[in-house]
């Protein structure tokens, strides 16, 4: 179900926007910056601090993950289902070695996601016929330009 492209994506740019619903059915939208990929229908995150998405899910699994590549404007929508690993339940340390975590002491669960969808997204940038070298390029100098008084070289 995932691509190679989207688990080279998620590996290299880890930071997913996870959606959740709230048990009074308002959204709930959370960055969590740990996810990595454990098989082609599995990803999962390090849970740090995110109590409010924890109880979300254990309410209703059901959840939504957009991982983006800022500098092309591409990126996946990864849709399934939750399971919460709490710390010291079995299987956990093996997870949180795969993570990669700098973190490991702060993890107190892993979030594992079941996928039953995952979609590509990419840019309206592309429907005008720009290039993901046109893009890289553009947002690169945008990025640069936010960082005053630092000097890059290309």
């Amino acid at each position: 179900m995932l691509t190679d492209a989207m688990k080279r994506l998620i590996a290299e740019q880890p930071l997913g926007y996870v959606a959740t619903v709230a048990p009074d059915g308002t959204p709930n939208l959370s960055p969590k910056g740990t996810f990595f990929v454990i098989d082609d229908t599995t990803i999962a995150f390090a849970e740090i601090r995110s109590p409010a998405t924890l109880a979300n899910l254990r309410t209703n699994p059901q959840i939504t993950v957009n991982f983006v590549d800022p500098f092309v404007r591409k990126g996946c929508r990864v849709s399934g289902s939750a399971r919460i690993l709490a710390r010291g339940e079995t299987g956990f340390d093996d997870l949180l070695a795969r993570s990669g975590s700098t973190l490991t002491p702060r993890v107190r669960a892993i979030v594992i996601v079941d996928v039953t969808k995952a979609l590509p997204l990419s840019s309206p940038s592309y429907d005008d016929g720009a290039t993901e070298a046109d893009l890289r390029r553009a947002w690169t100098t945008r990025f640069r330009k936010l960082q005053p008084g630092k000097t890059f070289q290309e």
